[in-house]
């Protein structure tokens, strides 16, 4: 997701208000240790870590250059969106029965 004041006719300049990366059993270890580290340095205010297998969703909030574990859901919580106002999301839509 990126603030309409960054984008243009090529898309969204410099790093996107919030990433959601859904991890997958190949790149597990890449997204939460690498991909972290670099959306942190990109200063992406918001990275969602969802974890399919484990039907979880970890949420991270950048706060004075450093993520901050900020939520933690499972199936049937709702989370909040913090880069969007009154956006929650239901994880039971995320991770149906």
């Amino acid at each position: 997701m990126c603030d309409p004041s960054k984008l243009d006719d090529t898309g969204c300049k410099g790093a996107p208000d919030l990433v959601m990366e859904i991890l997958s059993p190949s790149t597990t270890r890449h997204d939460r240790f690498t991909k972290f580290n670099l959306y942190q340095r990109a200063r992406v205010r918001e990275y969602w870590i969802i974890d399919p297998a484990d039907r979880s969703v970890q949420v991270f909030v950048l706060e004075d250059g450093r993520y901050t574990a900020k939520d933690f859901g499972a199936a049937g919580d709702r989370l909040r969106v913090n880069v969007l106002e009154d956006c929650t999301i239901d994880l039971s839509q995320v991770f149906p029965e």
